[in-house]
């Protein structure tokens, strides 16, 4: 039997693993999954941002024993924050401490310090939009949560780091016997962008649509060759199952 390939999976925070990693680790069931907590946001830290992600990948090969033909692609998940926007959507509030994200405005008590931040993530995703290897040859490909994948997946702004946990696990155990649903949900909602993978980027660039609820993931999920027969004869399984269980409750 052929050895699984990886699929390496980036995210920022441990809030965006407990809600995805479980669908992950099932959608590409015929490959291995690893879930790389970042802790951080790759795109507004210092160094070049191909190097930083190559960086992340190789240490994880090297403390595994792995080769770059061992991995079948990269897959970084990144918070998109709002850093398309005009400088004039940036508003000064005393108040706000913390970025208070709407889907029209940030309000902030340091406007010149998000203006900065939204320039450098902004040639950081510019760069990540736009490749497709790292390290050397590896197929990578970033999709993007706007504003953030709180407000993707719970239609929730502004969540303090306990109401993110929470979420995640609520999220996680939602579609985790259906999981046709989970990617209909991510594929064919109304803040699923349409298009190809360049079309998702162009979109979100323009006007606010980095504030307002966004995801290009779904085209992760249908473009995987994933979905066939097989996944969905075992959702109708683990729907079937569902539904048993709900009539015996």
């Amino acid at each position: 039997m052929a050895r699984k390939k990886i699929v390496f999976v980036i995210v920022e925070g441990p809030s965006d693993s407990d809600a995805l990693g479980l669908y992950f680790n099932r959608f590409f069931d015929r490959n291995s999954v690893y879930v790389h907590i970042v802790h951080g946001d790759l795109t507004t830290m210092k160094g070049k941002i191909k190097d930083n992600i190559a960086n992340i990948v190789r240490s994880y090969a090297n403390s595994t024993h792995l080769q770059k033909s061992d991995f079948q692609e990269i897959i970084h998940i990144v918070d998109l924050d709002g850093v398309y926007i005009s400088d004039d959507d940036v508003i000064g509030d005393s108040v706000a401490v913390e970025p208070i994200y709407s889907t029209t405005e940030i309000r902030t008590c340091n406007p010149e310090g998000i203006k900065f931040r939204n320039e450098l993530k902004r040639k950081n995703l510019d760069v990540i939009s736009s490749i497709q290897t790292v390290w050397g040859g590896v197929t990578y490909r970033a999709f993007y949560m706007s504003c953030n994948l709180e407000h993707v997946l719970y239609n929730k702004l502004n969540c303090s780091d306990l109401e993110k946990e929470c979420y995640a696990h609520n999220f996680a155990k939602k579609f985790s016997r259906d999981l046709p649903a989970f990617v209909t949900f991510i594929a064919k909602s109304s803040f699923s962008v349409p298009g190809t993978y360049i079309e998702t980027w162009k979109f979100i660039k323009q006007k606010r649509h980095s504030l307002e609820r966004y995801t290009n993931l779904g085209i992760c999920l249908d473009s995987s060759g994933v979905i066939n027969s097989d996944l969905k004869s075992n959702g109708t399984r683990d729907m079937n199952m569902s539904q048993s269980d709900n009539g015996n409750s």
